[in-house]
């Protein structure tokens, strides 16, 4: 796409930017009641609501100008085609041809990848199939009660999040409960002994996910795991069979560690870590909601894809979701956003979407090498509410910076407590209204004055208790938290991230920046060992490695 055309569409959005900053939201709602349908997007079970971002039509119309500009439409279809949009590894990022149906089909560098997922997809309903009727059991007899996932990133976040979004609807599994779901990812060995306590090594069943099998982190984990396993084995290294499961692509080095081929569930070049727990990765999801749940949560995915890769940009959601995003960054100066999901189940999401967006986002050069103009990826941050409420919603209300929020609810809950679910909705809604609206200073003298409170309080208060507003944000509600509309939230996000890198000219699925610190760790991993010669580093690393020479054990 012509440069001088992206560059002369973002210029029309300062313009538009710099025409809307005296109105408040308070006026944009105001004058324009039509946004309420405009700004509304239903899809996937997915509501959508942006009528309380910073935008009237005259500005939605630059950003789809934008859109257009930048090419997205024929970016989504080298997304979809299997192209190699991942052009600083050469490499395809087809993370959608994972929740393909069956009869679909989908090319690679000329090869139908569809079979070869599905071929996955039935070997991992096989597995499933055999633990939950008790077919595979552990090293003394007894069925599988417990799983431990160990893996780092991507191969940690997504089931993690997963997992813990949809516990409710857990298969029974041949112990006549649902599994018992945990997950291993920092090299703390803190992390892994906590775990450790908890399980019977009797009936644990480890997945240790890996492609290259040589994750620094994962390893250690997992050979640590496996001495407890054997140990408890009373020394029989054969035990390791029946409890370890890899999600791995290096075959030499699975069975090295003592874990069957037959026990290997492999995945492709083209999933991109923090993109695949669609994929084999996602066995933990697999284990703990069955085949069938694990198949909803690919189809709703599937959903959104064809949402996505089929509507125009003015209708389709993740280009919107995507155009508020540059928005907010590139005329409004933000630099962070606010994940809030008024759901405990929504636990993870915040850390999810953190991975996904900044490990996407935080690129400094465009596809070609040349450096951005501005700034790319925002610092994504949260918590669920109300507990967010509580702790940092002081700084998004009467803090200086204007903090963009993405609030995500579920209209029905499934626990059995009737009065905690409307106020959690309440709260969801009311913060919304708040963080748009506002109170101004008369507003709050009203207030107190009507609680009966003395003029001079009330002048000396008013500032104080008032509220600035005009603070944007997007509401997203799902109907149920299932796996078909969990799968089209995630989805969506996906979406979203791949959307607004084309907006930006970079690479979303490279992430180059983790490495120096992983090869550094290596050379500082030697150097902290006692009895031999630290290698060179500057005075502040020498300094360090120095004192923890002499204090740590």
């Amino acid at each position: 796409m012509n440069r001088s055309h992206r560059i002369a569409a973002r210029e029309v959005l300062q313009n538009e930017a710099r025409r809307l900053e005296p109105e408040h939201l308070r006026e944009l709602l105001e004058r324009e009641p039509e946004r309420v349908e405009r700004d509304v997007c239903e899809v996937a079970g997915l509501r959508l609501d942006w009528t309380r971002q910073r935008l009237d039509a005259r500005a939605w119309e630059g950003l789809f100008d934008a859109a257009r500009a930048a090419g997205i439409p024929a970016a989504l279809e080298h997304l979809f085609g299997g192209e190699r949009v991942n052009v600083t590894e050469g490499r395809a990022a087809l993370h959608t041809a994972l929740r393909l149906p069956r009869e679909a089909r989908c090319e690679v560098d000329g090869e139908d990848v569809v079979p070869v997922v599905h071929e996955v997809l039935d070997r991992m309903e096989a597995f499933v199939t055999a633990v939950h009727d008790g077919t595979h059991r552990g090293f003394s007899g007894r069925p599988i009660e417990a799983v431990v996932n160990i893996g780092i990133g991507g191969s940690d976040l997504g089931p993690r999040m997963v997992c813990r979004a949809l516990a409710d609807h857990a298969c029974p599994a041949a112990g006549g409960s649902p599994l018992d779901m945990h997950f291993v990812s920092n090299v703390d060995g803190e992390a892994l002994s906590r775990v450790l306590r908890e399980v019977d090594p009797e009936t644990t069943l480890f997945v240790v996910a890996s492609k290259t099998f040589t994750t620094q982190e994962t390893l250690t984990n997992a050979r640590a795991a496996r001495e407890w396993l054997v140990e408890h084995a009373a020394g029989d290294a054969s035990a390791v069979a029946a409890h370890f499961v890899a999600v791995s692509t290096a075959r030499e080095r699975v069975e090295a560690f003592g874990i069957s081929p037959e026990r290997m569930f492999g995945f492709w070049d083209w999933v991109g870590g923090r993109y695949s727990v669609w994929s084999a990765i996602g066995l933990p999801v697999a284990l703990m909601l069955g085949m069938e749940g694990f198949r909803r949560f690919l189809a709703g995915a599937h959903k959104m894809d064809e949402h996505v890769r089929t509507a125009t940009v003015e209708d389709n959601a993740a280009a919107r979701m995507a155009l508020v995003d540059l928005w907010n960054q590139d005329t409004q100066g933000a630099e962070s956003r606010a994940v809030l999901p008024y759901d405990e189940r929504l636990y993870f999401l915040p850390p999810y979407l953190q991975q996904a967006e900044m490990e996407s986002l935080g690129k400094r050069v465009r596809l070609d090498g040349t450096p951005v103009e501005g700034h790319t990826g925002a610092l994504v941050w949260g918590a669920v509410g109300t507990d967010g409420q509580h702790a940092f919603y002081q700084l998004l209300h009467q803090g200086t910076r204007r903090v963009p929020a993405e609030f995500v609810g579920v209209a029905r809950a499934e626990h059995d407590l009737p009065e905690q679910h409307p106020m959690l909705l309440a709260n969801l809604v009311a913060q919304a209204e708040a963080l748009a609206l506002g109170r101004s200073e008369d507003e709050a003298r009203a207030e107190m004055a009507a609680a009966g409170r003395d003029a001079a309080e009330i002048e000396a208060l008013a500032a104080h208790r008032s509220f600035p507003g005009d603070r944007p944000s997007t509401l997203i509600l799902l109907e149920d938290l299932d796996p078909e509309r969990l799968g089209a939230l995630i989805a969506l996000f996906e979406h979203k991230i791949y959307v607004l890198a084309s907006l930006w000219e970079i690479n979303a699925f490279d992430q180059w920046g983790v490495e120096l610190g992983k090869q550094l760790a290596g050379r500082v991993l030697a150097d902290l060992d006692p009895a031999g010669e630290p290698g060179p580093h500057d005075p502040a690393t020498a300094a360090s490695i120095d004192w923890l020479r002499r204090h740590m054990r």
